[in-house]
């Protein structure tokens, strides 16, 4: 992992911490640790929601392929389970 964002056509599950995949108002945000969901999807009886609808299909099996290729712990440790890190001031 580079830690850097997947082109925009591209997916890559738990890659990087800045790629975000949207199908309609859902939002697919990656992370190394975790991936994020916000929003919401219509999906229509139309051509428009069948693509819809393979796009949300083909992120999600990407996901679980990350997943079931990896050694799991049971669980991710909240981001507030962590102690606050100093980081340098970008602006000084």
């Amino acid at each position: 992992m580079t830690g850097k964002a997947s082109p925009p056509d591209r997916f890559e599950p738990f890659a990087d911490d800045a790629s975000v995949r949207s199908i309609g108002s859902l939002s697919i945000e990656n992370g190394t640790d975790q991936i994020a969901l916000h929003g919401s999807l219509d999906i229509g009886r139309d051509k428009a929601g069948l693509a819809q609808a393979r796009k949300l299909k083909e992120t999600f099996e990407a996901i679980v392929r990350a997943l079931e290729a990896g050694d799991l712990p049971e669980h991710v440790a909240e981001a507030a389970d962590e102690p606050p890190r100093t980081v340098k001031n970008p602006f000084a």
